[in-house]
């Protein structure tokens, strides 16, 4: 079993808690019971309250291979104005991805007919049963052997960047599940969530919260 990383907080007040979730840790609970960052999360609030079941809630998840901003809530009576901003796609979603193959158009749009199977996204026709559109914007740069993505998501769908960008031939690397035949790390692919914008439930201001992706550390 992998070891369980320290809670790394990127901001904190009495209704926000955003998180940067390293690849290989699960957000929420799975029936295996495998640690996850909504664990650390609640165990860290009741450290600093003395309350004996916190309240912590988060708005989005991420796949336990990829890293990046996870946001939380510590007050359940602005979870609803949150998770409407999400829904509505009124928050911002900022991913960088590493490819080792170039996408015929360096930046562009990327729509698609999307639907779940088990644990696997595919790709469909529109009039497949339960299908739902897709979309991205992204733009590319060279970064030394690698390409670097800057991927704008419009929809939040399951492993939706994962089997796009594998659909044109670019899968990110380390993601064997949908064609990639390159090493990462070990339970981690090259898919990072770098930045987050929102506004927040009380002081209606747009914040905005970014960690840099591994690939930058210097």
């Amino acid at each position: 079993m992998l070891p369980i990383p320290a809670l790394q907080i990127v901001y904190e007040d009495d209704v926000l808690l955003v998180c940067h979730k390293p690849a290989g840790l699960m957000v929420e609970p799975d029936r295996n019971n495998h640690p996850n960052l909504l664990q650390q999360v609640k165990q860290y609030v009741k450290a600093q309250t003395g309350e004996v079941l916190p309240y912590t809630q988060h708005l989005h998840r991420l796949d336990r291979v990829t890293s990046g901003i996870v946001l939380f809530t510590k007050q359940k009576e602005h979870l609803r104005f949150l998770s409407e901003q999400f829904a509505q796609g009124q928050v911002s979603k900022q991913y960088e991805a590493l490819t080792s193959h170039s996408p015929l158009l360096a930046s562009g749009i990327l729509e698609h007919w999307h639907r779940k199977e088990k644990k696997k996204a595919v790709l469909v026709s529109a009039d497949t049963p339960f299908a739902e559109r897709a979309r991205l914007e992204y733009h590319t740069s060279a970064l030394d052997a690698q390409v670097l993505w800057h991927i704008t998501l419009h929809t939040g769908k399951y492993h939706q960047i994962r089997v796009q960008l594998a659909s044109i031939q670019c899968p990110i690397i380390g993601d064997s599940l949908y064609g990639s035949t390159e090493a990462y790390h070990d339970h981690a692919i090259a898919l990072h969530a770098a930045q987050l914008r929102i506004t927040h439930p009380i002081t209606l201001q747009l914040m905005e919260f970014e960690v840099p992706a591994p690939w930058h550390a210097v």
